[in-house]
């Protein structure tokens, strides 16, 4: 899928595609997801919604397009979502413009069944939910979206189980893919992870009977949640009456987590398997200034993404660090280019360059990937004629060859320049003095793997570097995709529709 996108800087950039929240057992539940959702909305910034239950009102839902702050922070709004249970979802939009894009794909998605109503929210993808969605429509399913997340609502109608948490699993394990799914019914709140654990999801409590669940632990923050634990791959948890019930619907799983969300897609403040992000960033720089060394001046990340890499590059290498680019920060996703003359200005339009640091100096440029390669070549121009004497590239992650298909939006695989050219012609491309990308190895030292990626057994998801895709893309290779051969054979199908 590809988001509405206003800005150029923003087209070159992979997106994480949802954010997760949910809450029980706290007056105003709805107030806390939706702050919980604004701590989340790096994650998905063209449309969020939220379900809340009352036990006199029942179900009430909102769906809005825009940012959590603008439309979840209204009181008129809130007073419209009574109740102590609550979940919420932020997403990136599908191709196209925001008026192009339905307000029923908008989640949490809801569900009347003969035993009570569900609502559920999903982070993920479904990998072979088109043939899902076949199979359902055939058999007499109406589908209100164009989500792939909705064929488990109509999954869960069609099982035969007698409660909803039993008729989720019986929908999850038809489901392939990448899915971290919070759902809640009239007294309980839901949360489950795929086999692998491809997307987080994180538990918490907040007061004495409250608890939580969201994408990362920077939304238990934001409320003052005290974080309890990660839902482990393959987990299923039911929260009611201030108890937590596990279960493990898939059986035994070893875990995959994206290692892409060290990376880039979690916000530096959380934590993930017990590791700080900002600290993982910072030594993704350590093992790039081991790994590329280069002599220069400046080490300058490009904001804010490449910023704690670029402040471990520059203690690794002893090279001095400096803010040698600017970001905007009030120029938003939804800015008005009305004219051609300020859309060729692309990137200076949300960055601008120190030309008092940067001037007359070597500068090594740190950023967090080269998808497009666009942007890198932007920004190599403004270092250029702010008067840099030379441009080194270094880059804290692999290069991206591969699309995700587990809820990254990505480019096909002929939009992405890693998958087109060697790094010597992506350097030449991108016309830089040099061009270096963290190893795959060293980027699972950063993540703590001190002997690297295994290979007979990858610890992490590392698709979109490596091209072994833990779970096959069924969808996509029915609409032509090829995998690796010596991948396509290996692929974990897991528990594949028939």
């Amino acid at each position: 899928m590809q988001p509405f996108l206003a800005h150029p800087f923003d087209s070159d950039r992979l997106h994480e595609e949802c954010g997760v929240f949910g809450a029980i057992g706290v007056a105003d539940a709805a107030n806390f997801v939706a702050l919980g959702l604004h701590a989340l909305q790096h994650r998905g910034q063209e449309a969020g919604g939220i379900v809340a239950h009352d036990a006199e009102q029942g179900f009430n839902s909102a769906h809005r397009f825009g940012y959590v702050r603008d439309n979840f922070t209204k009181q008129s709004l809130m007073e419209t979502l009574p109740g102590s249970l609550a979940i919420g979802h932020v997403r990136y939009s599908t191709a196209g413009t925001k008026a192009a894009t339905a307000i029923r794909d908008v989640q949490p998605f809801f569900g009347e069944f003969a035993m009570g109503g569900c609502a559920i929210a999903h982070n993920g993808n479904i990998t072979n939910a088109m043939a899902l969605r076949r199979e359902l429509i055939e058999r007499g399913s109406i589908f209100q979206s164009s989500s792939d997340s909705e064929c488990i609502i109509h999954l869960m109608a069609r099982s035969i189980q007698r409660n909803i948490p039993e008729r989720m699993k019986d929908a999850l394990r038809r489901v392939e893919g990448a899915f971290s799914v919070i759902a809640m019914t009239r007294t309980k709140l839901i949360g489950v992870r795929d086999p692998l654990g491809v997307r987080p999801l994180v538990l918490g409590r907040i007061g004495e009977d409250g608890f939580v669940l969201a994408s990362e632990t920077c939304a238990l923050d934001i409320i003052g949640a005290e974080f309890l634990r990660e839902i482990e791959p393959g987990e299923m948890v039911v929260i009611s009456k201030g108890e937590i019930e596990s279960s493990r619907p898939f059986g035994p799983s070893k875990g995959r987590f994206c290692i892409f969300e060290h990376v880039y897609f979690s916000r530096p403040d959380s934590i993930i398997g017990g590791r700080s992000v900002y600290e993982t960033r910072r030594q993704i720089g350590v093992e790039l200034a081991r790994e590329a060394p280069v002599e220069a001046d400046l080490v300058c990340p490009v904001p804010d993404s490449g910023t704690p890499a670029a402040i471990g590059y520059a203690h690794e290498s002893g090279i001095p660090y400096g803010m040698g680019i600017i970001r905007n920060q009030y120029m938003g996703r939804t800015f008005i280019e009305p004219t051609e003359q300020i859309r060729n200005m692309g990137v200076r339009l949300k960055l601008n360059v120190n030309r008092a640091l940067v001037a007359g100096k070597r500068v090594v440029l740190v950023d967090d990937s080269v998808v497009r390669g666009t942007t890198s070549r932007k920004i190599k121009d403004m270092i250029l004629d702010a008067g840099a004497a030379e441009v080194h590239f270094r880059i804290a992650s692999p290069p991206t060859a591969w699309p995700c298909f587990y809820g990254v939006d990505t480019p096909d695989r002929d939009k992405l320049l890693a998958a087109q050219m060697t790094e010597e012609e992506m350097r030449e491309w991108i016309g830089v003095d040099s061009l270096a990308f963290v190893s795959l190895d060293g980027l699972y030292r950063a993540v703590g793997e001190a002997k690297g990626r295994d290979k007979s057994c990858p610890q992490y998801c590392d698709a979109c570097f490596s091209g072994e895709y833990p779970v096959a893309p069924f969808d996509q290779l029915e609409r032509g995709f090829r995998m690796k051969p010596e991948y396509e054979a290996q692929a974990i199908t897991g528990h594949a529709a028939e």
